[in-house]
């Protein structure tokens, strides 16, 4: 399934605010005084920061991708046909 555009960024601001929290998660667990029993806590939110910055990356990539994409086919039309469609 495709998706549009603004879903693609909407999605990217989803997952980079978890990210986000995810890496204060980080910090709050590495500042713990008994951070070394925290380590199964801390593989994880690393694991999980890591995956995210990729999902984030490739949204961003797919979000460029559909930019183009509808870029490139508003060039094929006439001079100033499309005008304010995208509502930028």
């Amino acid at each position: 399934m495709g998706y549009g555009y603004d879903e693609l960024v909407e999605a990217r601001r989803q997952v980079d605010s978890t990210l986000h929290k995810l890496r204060e998660t980080l910090r709050t667990l590495e500042a713990k005084e008994n951070a070394t029993r925290l380590k199964p806590q801390i593989t994880l939110a690393r694991r999980r920061i890591a995956a995210f910055e990729v999902a984030s990356d490739l949204i961003g990539r797919e979000a460029d991708a559909v930019r183009a994409e509808a870029d490139a086919a508003g060039a094929g039309e006439a001079p100033g046909a499309g005008v304010g469609v995208t509502g930028e």
